[in-house]
């Protein structure tokens, strides 16, 4: 499969967003598409940097409390995608109030070494926590097979600037599905993609990549 080509992407998406979600809440344009940074990662600073995460990120079975979630597995993950998302939570078109503030304190170099780091963490590929049943799973598959251009098949990315979805967490996913299309996270993207989905919709998929092995958890030393 060749790798999906991002300026083509986005112009489609930018096209098929300004169908749906042309102006924001208070009547603005959505703001552009993030991009990874252009600075080589240091994983041994990163390292240092990322004793900030442990607290959540480093403990199995760390949940937010509201709403109720697990936190997300990040072992494994793609650094250019991680370094979009924290992007996001600086620029404040990802919703977290406690990544927002973490994440406002760190310079470009920071996300680089941040992002190096916990892609560089080795560990077994993972199921993500869930309660889901072999039904909703395969149903999830078929409605999966409008996420393979980006998000690869089975969940694994083809290309570095889309996250691994295979082994996250069911109830991560469910959320991070949501603000998708509540506009509590604000993608091109994405946002057109899941808007028609029901809710049922959105539990299968995140039901179905949760059950593909792939990111691990990895205590944060």
């Amino acid at each position: 499969m060749s790798r999906p080509n991002l300026a083509h992407l986005l112009t489609a998406a930018t096209v098929l967003a300004a169908g749906f979600f042309s102006l924001d809440a208070a009547g603005q344009a959505p703001p552009p598409p993030l991009t990874p940074i252009a600075l080589e990662g240091d994983v041994a600073r990163g390292a240092v940097l990322a004793e900030t995460c442990k607290g959540c990120h480093g403990v199995p079975e760390s949940h937010n409390a509201y709403p109720s979630y697990h936190v997300p597995k990040l072992g494994g993950q793609k650094a250019d995608y991680i370094e979009i998302a924290l992007q996001g939570y600086r620029r404040g078109t990802r919703s977290h109030a406690t990544m927002q503030a973490q994440a406002a304190s760190l310079s470009d170099q920071d996300i680089a070494d941040v992002a190096a780091y916990f892609a560089a963490r080795e560990g077994e590929p993972e199921l993500g926590r869930s309660s889901a049943s072999a039904l909703e799973i395969e149903e999830g598959s078929r409605v999966a097979t409008a996420c393979v251009q980006c998000h690869g098949q089975g969940g694994i990315a083809d290309a570095p600037q889309w996250p691994d979805l295979a082994g996250q967490h069911e109830s991560y996913l469910l959320q991070a599905l949501h603000q998708y299309q509540t506009g509590q996270r604000s993608d091109v993207l994405m946002a057109p993609i899941i808007a028609g989905l029901d809710a049922t919709a959105l539990n299968d998929l995140a039901a179905y990549f949760s059950a593909q092995p792939h990111l691990h958890q990895t205590p944060i030393e």
